[in-house]
């Protein structure tokens, strides 16, 4: 299975998403953004229900313990 990075990474890619936008969208510098896509920095709870929402997965896939994105 893939790790959170690699599917926020992946979701955003996918969508043609800037980081910057990703950022902005919620309310982080952009810094602090890079730093979840490349693990350096623990993503809050709060921040990753705003990404699952966001790409309307479900939360168990964007952190890597489902491959099923549908939420439930």
């Amino acid at each position: 299975m893939a790790t959170f990075q690699e599917r926020l990474r992946a979701l955003r890619t996918g969508r043609n998403i800037m980081a910057k936008t990703m950022a902005d969208n919620l309310g982080i510098s952009y810094r602090n953004y890079q730093r979840y896509e490349r693990g350096e920095m623990d993503t809050p709870s709060s921040k990753l229900l705003t990404i699952a929402d966001f790409f309307n997965v479900s939360l168990d896939y964007l952190v890597g313990r489902s491959d099923n994105p549908q939420r439930l």
